[in-house]
């Protein structure tokens, strides 16, 4: 079985590399003024410009960006948290990201954990393995609050959630 997973593993990287070439996407993501607070809109880009746009949310906040894989972009958000021990709250918004399911993933992880072979538990995206070290994606799930508003893209009620989050954490 584990060989398997890893030439399952190769090939999924095969066609990630080619994908990042023929289908580049940047990274987006914005630094707010805030450090407690971080926004995710996972496949939204239309929502992640609206809330880099609004500058009493991005006041709040310390972070915005999308999350379109259910592995490295995952990597990349927990070792962002690690990296930034006063992030203690992570807003996931906006839509799901097709195919991927990478919202769907990141609750999984948070609510399940891993594996031996650092596959989420319960995640049903195709490709839900994890490079990060054991003990950092522990600390993403016991040190980080996600609140879960997968679908919301109403930029009013994110306001009203990230105001809430910041009145209630100090």
């Amino acid at each position: 079985m584990g060989d398997r997973i890893k030439l399952k593993a190769r090939i999924d990287n095969i066609f990630g590399i080619c994908c990042y070439h023929l289908f580049p996407l940047k990274p987006e993501y914005y630094i707010g003024k805030g450090r407690t607070i971080a926004i995710c809109t996972l496949s939204s880009l239309d929502l992640l410009k609206e809330i880099k746009n609004n500058q009493e949310i991005m006041d709040k906040i310390f972070i915005v960006g999308r999350l379109l894989s259910e592995n490295k972009g995952i990597d990349e958000i927990i070792k962002f948290t690690t990296n930034n021990k006063s992030l203690r709250y992570l807003l996931l918004c906006g839509e799901e990201v097709k195919g991927h399911l990478s919202g769907q993933t990141l609750i999984a992880l948070q609510k399940n954990g891993i594996d031996h072979d650092k596959k989420v538990i319960n995640a049903i995206a195709p490709y839900p393995f994890l490079a990060c070290s054991y003990d950092e994606i522990e600390y993403f799930r016991h040190h980080i609050n996600i609140i879960y508003k997968t679908g919301l893209k109403d930029i009013d009620r994110i306001k009203d959630i990230v105001f809430d989050i910041q009145v209630s954490f100090y």
